[in-house]
């Protein structure tokens, strides 16, 4: 069966050619849709809902009755009585499925809802992708019926008492369509998907590779990266070509590319097309649609109305936590390359919810964004405003000065005497030296951020690079128990994260690598 004879549910046939009108109008239409769905629910009820719709002006009067939440106070006053299973809360009905966050620099997991109708919203949208991908030149479209490898979560999600937690990739996998199924396109399949031992289900997928047509790679770069060294070892291969010729696209997200794109080159036989996705467990956010760009189409027509609040000083303190009534605007009134965090409220009971990261508009006339980072991970001791951003491309620009491959990389800001100084640990199985690293690795940051340049001349003195081995990055993913799956090493280390990582340091000392 070919890819494109594949016979659609009605809902998602229609879903999939919305009328397309101004942005504004999209997401007013978004907005109106999720709180006519939601108006008797508790949530509706207590911040008006039914007035909000009355309101000519339906944008401006929903951010004066609701507040902006993050994720510790909705859960505090709300989501709480989901997780008991109490109805009709922020969202109408019984919430089924919760998301575990992936997040490595919060101590508990957080317990996100998930719903019917969010799991319908990012199956749209990664539909919308996939007709996306038709566009593309010098690609086979036979390419795009062939496998998907899909490396996520376990489908063997824990269950309680009313309800069924996992990672979002594990859920999302458990309720993929019927007719994706049905072509026989989903690997590792759903046996193998079930394992929740990461290390297991490596082995599988290692065992059972030589039996697919792979055309497709699904997942976080540092796990994929394993997977596939792992079956070019077993198999006595020069490139993972050799076993999957046709293989021509990666989607990926929740971490920048850019750093493993290097060591990926050394796996694959030919080029293939790298496409960023932004998938949240709070929803699918956004896409990349169009070929050889960098930034991402958001998903402004299917369920999800977003809020953007400027990433400065008046907004967030220095810790990047939100002030209690922030600036906040739709996407029509944004403006290109500048910072903003992003507020959603979608289908499964997020209203003008934080989700944590920033991003920059860089087309305003396509919609299409970038990822720069968390509100929370960023490094600002002096006011050097140093981004997640600034440091992948600081990385990407060094590592290539040098001809070296930089797979995972994280920094902490420390006290340095009287001062500071950043201190970088990366992973690279180069040789690389400590101390010619860091002079380039400044260089590169002071290229990149003027206020960095300010504050290297006064109070942020020195900047340290530690070498290790990618082994020790995974080794302390493995101790805090975020192997595979959608987990990511945080690119900014602070508080208890820091302590843990330098004690593990200290009792692995044999990790540092000297060059």
């Amino acid at each position: 069966m070919a890819f494109f004879d594949i016979k659609l549910p009605a809902s998602i046939a229609k879903a999939l050619h919305l009328p397309v009108s101004d942005i504004r109008s999209q997401q007013l239409k978004v907005l109106k849709k999720l709180l006519r769905k939601a108006r008797f629910t508790q949530f509706g009820q207590h911040y008006k809902f039914d007035e909000v719709l009355l309101s000519r002006h339906l944008g401006k009067k929903f951010q004066q009755l609701v507040p902006t939440f993050d994720y510790s106070k909705i859960h505090k006053h709300w989501w709480y009585k989901t997780l008991e299973g109490v109805p009709d809360v922020c969202w109408p009905g019984v919430i089924k499925y919760f998301a575990l966050s992936s997040g490595t620099s919060d101590a508990a997991s957080k317990y996100i809802p998930i719903t019917k109708e969010l799991i319908r919203s990012n199956t749209i949208t990664n539909y919308k992708l996939l007709l996306s991908l038709t566009k593309y030149e010098n690609i086979p479209k036979s390419a795009i019926s062939k496998g998907w490898l899909i490396i996520g979560g376990s489908t063997q999600l824990q269950k309680e008492a009313t309800y069924y937690a996992g990672d979002l990739s594990g859920i999302q996998q458990k309720n993929i369509p019927f007719w994706f199924r049905g072509m026989g396109m989903y690997k590792p399949g759903g046996k193998i998907a079930k394992e929740k031992d990461w290390a297991k289900k490596l082995e599988e997928v290692v065992e059972n590779a030589p039996n697919w047509d792979i055309s497709f790679l699904v997942g976080v770069p540092a796990w994929l990266q394993i997977c596939l060294e792992k079956i070019i070892e077993k198999y006595n291969l020069n490139n993972i070509h050799e076993m999957w010729p046709n293989l021509s696209f990666y989607v990926h997200g929740g971490v920048a590319m850019e750093p493993y794109k290097k060591g990926f080159a050394k796996l694959l036989g030919k080029p293939i097309t790298y496409i960023e996705t932004y998938l949240a467990s709070e929803g699918f956010l956004a896409y990349q649609n169009r070929q050889d760009t960098r930034g991402m189409l958001l998903s402004l027509n299917n369920n999800i109305f977003f809020e953007f609040v400027p990433f400065d000083e008046t907004n967030f303190d220095v810790d990047g936590n939100m002030i209690e009534n922030p600036e906040a605007y739709m996407v029509h009134e944004i403006e290109e390359n500048k910072e903003y965090a992003i507020l959603i409220s979608t289908n499964a009971g997020t209203w003008r919810y934080a989700i944590g990261d920033t991003i920059r508009l860089v087309d305003k006339e396509r919609s299409e964004i970038i990822i720069t980072g968390r509100t929370k991970h960023f490094l600002s001791l002096v006011g050097e405003h140093l981004s997640v951003d600034n440091m992948n491309n600081a990385i990407e620009l060094a590592s290539n000065e040098i001809n070296v491959v930089i797979p995972e990389f994280t920094v902490a800001g420390v006290p340095h005497g009287n001062f500071f100084a950043h201190e970088w640990y990366i992973a690279s199985d180069d040789k690389i030296d400590p101390i010619e690293f860091a002079t380039l690795l400044d260089e590169k940051i002071k290229a990149i951020n003027d206020d960095y340049v300010v504050e290297r001349k006064h109070a942020l003195k020195a900047i340290t690079v530690n070498v290790l081995s990618e082994n020790t990055f995974m080794d302390f993913m493995k101790l805090k128990g975020k192997m595979g799956g959608q987990h990511k090493f945080p690119r900014v280390l602070k508080g208890q994260m820091l302590n843990d990582w330098k004690a593990f340091l200290e009792t692995n000392k044999t990790a540092v690598l000297t060059h």
